[in-house]
Parts: structure tokens; sequence; C-alpha cells
């Protein structure tokens, strides 16, 4: 084997072990969100559930800042601010919903905030039905 195929093969192995925790990080998120929509049902806020998701996932260790602030650049400059629900361990961003059903508009949403973080892995959680709906939007990987 040479450098080059080395080199290689050692990127290949830090991508699958990156991915290998992104599925473990998203996997604790979606287990506390359906523990969340399990005790509280649907119909209230989103701020409740928000408020929720983080206390669950600090309950089991896990670093959760609430309202994250976004930033575009463009040309050196900002050019717009967002702010999303949560940021779990610093790699999974999370946005909260609580709607009928889960649209084109909400998927745009996270695959904007991965876009304007460099972050790989955003999960879009709708409290708005009888069982909470999970969709994993990936960019870049």
């Amino acid at each position: 084997m040479n450098a080059d195929e080395s080199w290689r093969n050692k990127v290949r192995n830090q991508d699958r072990t990156r991915r290998e925790e992104l599925n473990r990080m998203t996997e604790q998120v979606i287990g506390g969100a359906f523990t969340v929509s399990n005790e509280l049902g649907s119909g209230f806020l989103e701020k409740v559930y928000e408020n929720a998701m983080a206390h669950e996932l600090s309950k089991a260790g896990i670093r959760v800042e609430q309202q994250y602030p976004i930033q575009v650049y463009y040309d050196g400059i900002v050019v717009g601010n967002y702010v999303a629900d949560l940021l779990v361990e610093d790699c999974v961003l999370v946005e909260l919903k609580t709607i009928k059903a889960l649209g084109n508009v909400e998927m745009a949403q996270c695959l904007n905030y991965l876009k304007a973080t460099d972050l790989r892995v955003c999960l879009l959680l709708n409290f708005g039905r009888p069982r909470v709906e999970v969709k994993r939007i990936v960019h870049d990987f």
C-alpha cells in the first residue's frame, strides 16, 4: 500500500467513525423525542417541547444549547440571522415544529441551517401529531 492509499483509508475510517457517532447521537435525540411525545402528547406550543427536549437530553448527560444562533455570510459579511431550536453535542441541529404535517418548507429550513453552519445532520421533529414525526436531514455526507 502506497502513501496515497494509506491516506485515503485513514480518511475513510475517520468518515465512518464520524458517521457512527452522528448516528448514535441522532438515535439518542430521537429516543428523547419519543419519551417527550409519550409524556406530553400533542397540543402544546413549540417552546414547551423545546424545554422538555432540552431537559430530557440533559438528564441523559447530553450537552444541549437552546436557541442556537446561526449567521449566514456572503462576501465576508453577515447577510442573515436565524435561530435553531437546539444544538446537541455541537454536532446535531434539532428543529421543532407543532404543525399538522412536515413539508418541503420545513425540510428546506433545516437544509439551509446545515449549509450555514457546516454541520451535517439536522433532526426535524414535529410534535403536532399524536405521535412525534421525525425527519433526518443530512447535508454533504
